[in-house]
């Protein structure tokens, strides 16, 4: 399977938060910000943990109060349809409680 560009591409990317970058044609990146490093540190396990269960491993940075994370498919060195669906879900582990 060849790597999304053009038009697909843009497609894919206008479904996701907009807080999301697609750097390059290649790659999925977006920075989250915390009041502090546990915080940050929290969301770096629970990103993790789904990471674990998609079996889609993104690149996590980690500093305080924010972590970068960067999704894209190794296997054919640029972007999927997994991995806009990897920043769906990533997206929704930060997103606050329903009441």
């Amino acid at each position: 399977m060849p790597p999304l560009k053009g038009q697909a591409l843009a497609d894919l990317a206008g479904q996701i938060d907009e807080g999301w970058s697609v750097i390059d044609e290649h790659r999925l990146s977006r920075t989250f910000k915390f009041k502090d490093f546990a915080e940050a540190l929290a969301f770096v396990n629970d990103v993790g943990r789904l990471a674990e269960q998609q079996s889609h491993h993104p690149e996590i940075h980690l500093a305080w109060g924010k972590v970068r994370v960067e999704i894209h498919t190794h296997k054919i060195d640029g972007l999927t349809e997994s991995d806009f669906v990897l920043a769906a879900k990533v997206d929704r582990l930060q997103a606050p409680p329903k009441a």
